[in-house]
């Protein structure tokens, strides 16, 4: 006997595959139509993640790799570093990092083998002139937004890839439920 639940839960399937893809188009449209809100959010996750930047390694691991790849400091420059209540400059903390900024913000010495972890302490009591000699000046949310001008083809290379995969996947899903259907009306379980 044919259940008709089992010709709707297919259905049901590929029909939500198809819906995952286009919520998908439509946060990339979104983000592209909203820069300013996107930015607004990346700016409110950076300037958290600073405040709680010695807190969680995981963190304070994922802050420094974009630091580095990115050359640049802070959310919107070095000063961002005074949310952190170790690199604040104007707090009464004691710590050894006051003023500074993290190693991941300095710039990197050709010459040196091992990375110099505490070539940002007192940093930003030096004038701001000299700053560029040592550190990254620009923030991570400047940097982020011209690479991706320059970067827009392998992004969008990227996007086109994960949906013609999604699209093939959506494929290959009609393709099994028509195969098992054929194998059910050709054999009575």
């Amino acid at each position: 006997h044919d259940d008709p639940r089992s010709r709707a839960c297919p259905t049901q399937f590929c029909g939500t595959i198809v819906l995952i893809f286009f919520l998908e188009l439509a946060v990339a449209v979104l983000a592209f139509l909203f820069q300013d809100w996107v930015r607004d959010r990346f700016r409110e996750f950076f300037e958290s993640n600073i405040r709680s930047y010695r807190d969680d390694i995981d963190l304070q691991n994922l802050i420094d790799s974009l630091q580095k790849a990115n050359q640049c400091c802070g959310a919107y420059g070095p000063e961002d570093w005074d949310l952190n209540v170790y690199f604040n400059c104007s707090g009464a903390s004691y710590s050894r990092e006051k003023c500074g900024v993290p190693f991941s913000c300095c710039v990197p010495d050709p010459a040196q083998k091992v990375v110099n972890t505490q070539c940002g302490y007192d940093v930003r009591t030096q004038l701001k002139s000299k700053w560029d000699e040592s550190i990254f000046t620009k923030g991570c949310i400047q940097a982020l937004e011209g690479w991706l001008p320059r970067n827009i083809y392998i992004v969008a290379g990227v996007f086109i890839a994960i949906s013609l995969l999604q699209i093939f996947g959506i494929f290959l899903a009609k393709t099994l439920i028509s195969d098992i259907e054929a194998v059910k009306a050709g054999h009575h379980f």
